[in-house]
């Protein structure tokens, strides 16, 4: 089962300058239970904004630029080819950034979104869930409160 995992606003924003515009602990807390032991897939840039790579995890990072190396990442030069280092996962994670959610979104079996109700300048877009092809299964609302500066929900969606 592959899995996208996201949070974008309202006007589906990821982010800015290479960086998230929200701050939601909670948040942060789902993803890394979700993804702890599972391959993740990202862009090059989302994997140069860790400070270090995420425990726990195999970090597989997309990059057409064919010299690229990093300590703590398994590189390659399509979706494919990651898909395939983590075909023995039976949960890998598409973790961003914008052109790789769109790649992924034709042979994803499922969406873990958290969508911030709220709208932001933003440079990078998930792509826009097709409601013919995706079934929201399960929803979750959370208010701000003190450690949240906006309200969002847990979408889960699967593929129809």
């Amino acid at each position: 089962m592959i899995t996208i995992i996201a949070a974008a606003g309202k006007n589906n924003e990821l982010g800015k300058d290479n960086d998230l515009v929200w701050h939601l602990p909670d948040d942060f807390k789902r993803f890394k239970k979700l993804t702890t032991g599972h391959h993740i897939i990202m862009g090059r840039k989302t994997f140069e904004t860790f400070p270090k790579p995420l425990p726990n995890r195999t970090h597989i990072v997309i990059t057409r630029n064919k010299n690229y190396k990093k300590k703590g990442a398994v590189v390659v030069n399509t979706l494919q080819q990651a898909l395939e280092i983590a075909k023995n996962d039976e949960q890998p994670f598409i973790i961003g950034g914008g052109e790789i959610y769109k790649l992924a979104m034709e042979i994803s079996d499922k969406i873990e979104l958290t969508r911030v109700h709220a709208t932001f300048e933003a440079d990078t877009f998930f792509p826009e869930i097709d409601l013919k092809k995706w079934k929201l299964v399960n929803e979750e609302y959370h208010p701000k409160d003190e450690r949240h500066s906006f309200d969002f929900s847990y979408l889960t969606y699967v593929k129809k």
